[in-house]
């Protein structure tokens, strides 16, 4: 398995979830934990937290946990519920495998605040361009 830093070093090059301040936090089999420090640019014009931040933060999250040893992963399908108000500084994600297929795999990805208060839920399908 690659070390942290040299998944980091990977994703680095996904520019818009990086330079909107989302982070690798910890990853393993089929599994990833990303995150973002909230500050004004993540705000809508009521002051809430805008859906694409949870959103970019929950694909990243799901890139990470399935391309981190072997590129090849896209997003099939995916949607969002959208459950609670942020209180909190922080958006929290964990990409979590429910299926592996042959050629799909379908993840979940709840986003908590740093409280634990459960924000969104994101199911994302992907599909496997290579056979992996």
């Amino acid at each position: 398995m690659k070390s942290l830093d040299e998944i980091k070093e990977f994703f680095s090059n996904d520019r818009y979830a990086t330079e909107t301040g989302a982070v690798i936090e910890e990853v393993g089999d089929k599994y990833a934990k990303c995150s973002v420090e909230l500050n004004e640019i993540h705000r809508n014009a009521v002051g809430g937290v805008m859906g694409a931040v949870y959103y970019t933060l929950a694909d990243f999250a799901f890139a990470v946990a399935t391309n981190h040893e072997q590129p090849g992963i896209v997003s099939l399908d995916a949607n969002i519920s959208f459950l609670s108000s942020c209180k909190g500084t922080k958006l929290i994600a964990e990409a979590q495998c429910v299926r592996d297929g042959r050629t799909t795999c379908y993840y979940r990805i709840p986003i908590t605040d740093e409280n634990g208060t459960l924000l969104t839920m994101v199911n994302i399908t992907g599909f496997k361009t290579q056979n992996r």
